[in-house]
């Protein structure tokens, strides 16, 4: 099974109330794919310093913010997990060199569950959370990636959710004054979707000090970190997807990305 690897957009949390087009492109995703073993999900809202897998027979929907309607917090994902499959996750990190630990009661953050209730509605592909390192940076999310290919050809769907541009400080200024003077929004993901399309990982690695306005779209990046743990899962040469572009919120860019190796 050759399945691809996968970047996909979570935004806000009102995305799970008003998915518009980005949730419409992850749905109509979701359905176009073979019916994966399991999904690895890494989201940029469980992050630690060790590789961390969850291994639960069954996943907490967890509500991991404050201020947004009420709705939100009544959703449920009712996600089931798979110890077994979670076995085979830690395995492939050690096997590559990466320390890797467990997490037997760990559930799904929003940056999981929102983009995994669109794709995968019926909550029937069992989903095996794993954390993200950002102290790693952009090179230690490709390194995770990289561990994470052999599992490819095993049935495992591996998934990075996060946003390519992400600057709190400049949502919450839109909310209160509109999106005017932020043209970095798209700039900044038209430079990502260029280098990605010409395989330029140097680049890409790089990213902080080549692509403009790089600072401004990410303060941190632990929310475009994912997309290069996708990237490293996929391997060199991998064919570049882009599945969906728009803005959320006149700040969080909703690019989707599939990289589907070579046969």
């Amino acid at each position: 099974m050759n399945l691809p690897t996968l970047f996909v957009p979570h935004g806000a949390p009102t995305f799970a109330l008003r998915p518009g087009a980005a949730g419409a492109a992850l749905a109509r995703l979701g359905a176009s794919l073979p019916r994966p073993r399991a999904i690895v999900m890494v989201s940029p809202h469980w992050d630690l310093p060790v590789a961390t897998v969850g291994t639960a027979d069954r996943l907490d929907t967890i509500h991991d913010f404050t201020g947004f309607p009420p709705a939100l917090y009544e959703i449920r994902y009712p996600a089931t997990g798979c110890p077994e499959a979670a076995r085979d996750v830690v395995q492939a990190l050690r096997a590559a060199g990466l320390p890797a630990a467990e997490a037997p009661a760990q559930g799904l953050d929003h940056g999981a569950w929102i983009p995994l209730r669109l794709m995968y509605p019926d909550a029937d592909v069992p989903v095996i959370p794993l954390s993200l390192q950002s102290h790693e940076g952009v090179r230690g999310a490709y390194r995770l990636g990289e561990a994470l290919a052999p599992l490819r050809e095993r049935g495992f769907l591996i998934i990075g959710s996060g946003n390519l541009t992400h600057n709190l400080g400049d949502y919450r200024l839109a909310r209160m004054q509109g999106g005017e003077g932020l043209d970095y929004v798209r700039r900044f993901p038209e430079w990502m979707t260029e280098r990605l399309q010409q395989h330029d990982l140097d680049a890409l690695l790089d990213y902080r000090r080549q692509a403009p306005d790089a600072v401004r779209a990410h303060p941190g990046d632990e929310h475009l970190q994912p997309l290069y743990v996708a990237l490293g899962a996929a391997g060199r040469g991998a064919a570049v997807e882009h599945v969906h572009a728009s803005i959320s919120d006149s700040v969080l860019a909703m690019d989707a990305f599939a990289f589907t190796p070579p046969h």
